[in-house]
């Protein structure tokens, strides 16, 4: 089992000050400890779960562009990237931007987008989720066009591009892998199985049920379903002097006989760097064979 931090909140005791350089430190720890990913939500207003809209929020491809300069192999994604906040083609060619830039370490972490609040405040149109989920459909399309090298316009319900160019192109060929996230069953996880090379879904007891589905997707398609990495979120706290690895390793192993292959979530005092420390050498290396 891989593991992969989130940075989910940027409200530090440093302030707005101290934010680059707290972040940089943190992406280097993570980097030296073995992460294997490096995300952060593709948000401008903090989500309620974490915390209240006014706490400290980055854009998210500037801020793994800042990360990309920090460190030297963890891979960069957001977790996940909402499809309607940015144009298509403009997504495609950030990916490519930020692939070349890190050396090929750039995957597409993408989903419908559900943040009404966020898209009214800043006057992004927010359509019925009917639409949101055609533009997805539509924008791995344009991606996946963008990074084939093939200019033919493009002629969708909802986008035109009458000359897709990417140059320069990916790294990482042949294309900067796809995380879909979203438990959705109808529309998520086909979607899933039609263009990702991976999913993420939540640790819930109805993980095996999606994983089911996504299965049956896969006959669907005609997809290899071993071919698809299984992620769920998972939150780190390892607790003062690491006192919950145990638990954590004893979570791990339960996912992974669930059929998850990846981890990715936040991490309780982050930007303090033991919890990552701690999870490099304690957590990593126990759950690297399962």
């Amino acid at each position: 089992m891989r593991i992969g931090l989130q940075v989910p909140d940027f409200t530090w005791p440093g302030g707005p000050a101290r934010l680059g350089a707290d972040l940089a430190a943190i992406a280097r720890a993570a980097d030296a400890a073995g992460f294997d990913k490096l995300a952060v939500m593709d948000h401008f207003f903090q989500i309620d779960v974490v915390g209240p809209p006014e706490h400290d929020m980055l854009e998210a491809y500037t801020t793994l562009g800042f990360v990309a300069a920090h460190t030297e192999r963890v891979k960069l994604l957001t977790l996940v990237t909402g499809a309607i906040y940015r144009h298509p083609g403009i997504l495609a060619k950030t990916i490519s931007t930020l692939d070349v830039l890190s050396g090929g370490r750039a995957w597409l972490g993408i989903g419908a987008a559900w943040n009404e609040e966020e898209s009214v405040g800043l006057g992004i149109p927010f359509p019925p989720v009917g639409e949101r989920f055609e533009r997805l459909e539509e924008t791995l399309q344009i991606c996946l066009k963008m990074w084939s090298d093939d200019e033919s316009p493009y002629e969708g319900r909802h986008y035109r591009l009458a000359r897709p160019l990417n140059v320069p192109q990916n790294l990482t060929r042949p294309h900067p892998p796809i995380m879909i996230g979203g438990n959705g069953e109808k529309k998520t996880l086909r979607l899933v199985a039609r263009y990702a090379q991976a999913c993420n879904l939540f640790p819930g007891p109805d993980l095996g049920r999606k994983l089911d589905v996504l299965r049956a997707h896969c006959e669907a398609e005609g997809r290899d379903y071993d071919e698809i990495t299984k992620t769920a979120y998972y939150s780190f706290d390892v607790g003062d002097g690491g006192k919950n690895v145990s638990k954590i390793i004893t979570d791990l192993q339960r996912l992974a006989e669930a059929g998850i292959q990846e981890v990715i979530g936040g991490c309780v005092n982050v930007h303090t760097i033991e919890p990552l420390e701690i999870i490099g050498s304690q957590v990593i290396p126990e759950v690297a064979g399962l």
